[in-house]
C-alpha cells in the first residue's frame, strides 16, 4: 500500500514538474529519485513498516510474494531510467508526461500483483494498458509508431471485452468477485467454465502467448525503442504475476481441467516465438519474437503452479527484465537495428560488446547467468508435477534453438568486420551496464540472494 499511494503521488508530481520546471535534467532527476523512494518504502513494508493503513480486506492483499515482486519491478524500472531516461526525453516535447505515465503504469502493476477481487484485476490491467497505448504512439511523426498504437489499442480493447465478459459470467455463476470465493466452488457450471476460458484468452493476449501473440512484433517494432524496452520487461512480467495469481487463487481447484490447455499454449508459444525469431533480420524484431519465446518459459510456472514455480517466476522476472533492459539500452544507441549494424562492435566499443554478450547469454540460458538458473527453476517446477514430461523436453529443445539467434548478435560483434553505427555513450552509461552485467552473473551463481527475501 505504501508504494501504491506514493506511485500515484509521484505521477501527479511529474505532471506538474513538466509545467513548473523547464530543465529536462531536473525532471529526470525527480523521476529517478522517485523510483528509488518507491523501492525503499516497499522494502520497509516488507520489513513490517507501513506508513498507510487502509483496510483492503477482500480486495487486495500485500503478501510476501507480491511485495518482493514489486521490489523487482521498482529496481528494474530504476535501472531502466538510469540507462534510458535521456532517450525518453528525445522521444517528444512532452517528456515529463512520459515519466508520469510510467508512474501510473506502476500503480497498475501494484494492483495486479496483489488483487483478491476480479474488479481490482480489471482496474490494474486497464491502468497498465491505457498509458501504454499512448507511449506506443508517442513518436507522432513516425507512421509505424502511429500504426502500432492503433493496433495495440484495437486489439487491447477486444481483449478487455473478453476479460469483462469472463468476469461477468463468473459473477453470474458464483455471485462474487472474490478470488477466494470463486475457488471454493466444488462443481463449476457452464458459466464458470466459459468465464474461465475467456479470462484465459484475455490474459494470454496480455502476456503475448500463442495464438494471441500476433500484435506483439508489430507493436514492439513500431513503438519507440525506449518504450519497447519497458513494455517487453516490466509490463510483461507484471501480466504474468496477474496470470499466476488469477489461476492459482481463483481457479486452483480446477487445475486438472485447465493444466493441459496451459501445456498446449506453452508449447505453441515456445515453438512460434523461437522458430520465427530465427528468420528475423532486425535485432529489434528478433527481440520481439524472443519476448514471445521467453513468455513460453514463464508459462511453465502457470502450468506447474507449485512452490518451485513461484520461486522460478520471481527469478525469471528479475533475470529477464534486467538482461532485456540492458540489451535495449544498447540497441537504442544504434543507428542500424539490423544484425549487420552490430558488426565489429567489439573492436570499437569492447565494453558495450562484453556487457551485451552477457545479457544475450543470460537470455539464452547459458550457465553462470541468471537466465540459466531461472530456466532451471521453471523446468524443475514442471518436472515436479509428474505430468506431461514431453513439455519439459520440448522446452529444452526450444531453448537450444534460441541460442542460434542470440549468438548471431555475438558473432556479428566479435567475428565480423565493420564499423557499427553507434552513438557516443557516456561513462556513466557504460558503468551502469557493467554493474548490471555483474548483477546478472551474481544472481546466476547465488540465486538465494533474491529468494531469501521471499522467506525472510
Amino acid at each position: 500500500m505504501n508504494a501504491l499511494i506514493l506511485s500515484a503521488v509521484l505521477g501527479v508530481i511529474m505532471m506538474f514538474s513538466g509545467v513548473m520546471l523547464k530543465q529536462k535534467s531536473a525532471v529526470r532527476n525527480i523521476a529517478i529519485t522517485g523510483l528509488f523512494l518507491l523501492l525503499v518504502v516497499n522494502i520497509l513494508e516488507m520489513s513490517g513498516m507501513s506508513f498507510f493503513r487502509i483496510n483492503t480486506a477482500g480486495m487486495m492483499h500485500f503478501d510476501r510474494f507480491s511485495l518482493l515482486f514489486n521490489c523487482i519491478v521498482f529496481f528494474s524500472t530504476f535501472v531502466y531510467l538510469l540507462l534510458s531516461a535521456r532517450d525518453i526525453e528525445k522521444t517528444g516535447n512532452y517528456y515529463a508526461e512520459y515519466f508520469t505515465l510510467i508512474f501510473f503504469i506502476l500503480c497498475g502493476v501494484i494492483l495486479v500483483s496483489s488483487f483478491q477481487s476480479l474488479l481490482i484485476l480489471f482496474l490494474g490491467i486497464e491502468i497498465i494498458s491505457i498509458p501504454l497505448y499512448i507511449l506506443t504512439g508517442s513518436d507522432k511523426k513516425n507512421l509505424k509508431s502511429n500504426e502500432a498504437s492503433l493496433k495495440y489499442f484495437l486489439l487491447g480493447a477486444f481483449s478487455t471485452g473478453l476479460m469483462l465478459m469472463g468476469i461477468a459470467l463468473i459473477y453470474g455463476s458464483v455471485g462474487s468477485f472474490s478470488t477466494a470465493q470463486i475457488n471454493m466452488t466444488e462443481k463449476p457450471g457452464a458459466l464458470m467454465i466459459a468465464g474461465m476460458i475467456l479470462l484465459l484468452f484475455s490474459m494470454s493476449f496480455k502476456v503475448s502467448a500463442a495464438p494471441f501473440h500476433f500484435w506483439t512484433p508489430d507493436v514492439y517494432d513500431g513503438a519507440p525503442t525506449v518504450f519497447t524496452s519497458f513494455m517487453a520487461t516490466i509490463v510483461k512480467v507484471a501480466a504474468f504475476i496477474a496470470f499466476i495469481r488469477l489461476f492459482g487463487e481463483a481457479f486452483g481447484n480446477l487445475q486438472p481441467q485447465w493444466q493441459i490447455w496451459i501445456a498446449l499454449i506453452t508449447a505453441a508459444t515456445l515453438f512460434i516465438g523461437n522458430i520465427t525469431a530465427v528468420f528475423q533480420q532486425s535485432v529489434k524484431r528478433m527481440l520481439a519474437y524472443s519476448s514471445i519465446a521467453q513468455a513460453g518459459f514463464m508459462l511453465l510456472s502457470l502450468y506447474a503452479m507449485n512452490a518451485d514455480a513461484k520461486e522460478g517466476l520471481l527469478l525469471y522476472s528479475a533475470a529477464y527484465s534486467l538482461a532485456t533492459i540492458g540489451i535495449f539500452a544498447v540497441l537504442i544507441k544504434m543507428n542500424d537495428y539490423t544484425f549487420d549494424g552490430f558488426n565489429g562492435l567489439a573492436k570499437y566499443q569492447p565494453l558495450l560488446a562484453a556487457t551485451t554478450t552477457i545479457f544475450l547469454l543470460s537470455l539464452a540460458g547459458i550457465p553462470l547467468t541468471a537466465g540459466f538458473i531461472s530456466k532451471f527453476y521453471m523446468l524443475k517446477a514442471a518436472v515436479a508435477t509428474g505430468r506431461h514430461l514431453w513439455l519439459v523436453i520440448f522446452a529444452v529443445l526450444m531453448a537450444a534453438v534460441s541460442v542460434y539467434y542470440y549468438f548471431r548478435v555475438i558473432q556479428a560483434m566479435y567475428f565480423k568486420e565493420g564499423q557499427p553505427g553507434i552513438i557516443t555513450t557516456s561513462p556513466v552509461f557504460k558503468y551502469t551496464l557493467v554493474v548490471l552485467a555483474a548483477l546478472i552473473i551474481i544472481l546466476g551463481i547465488f540465486p538465494n540472494l533474491l529468494l531469501n527475501w521471499y522467506y525472510f
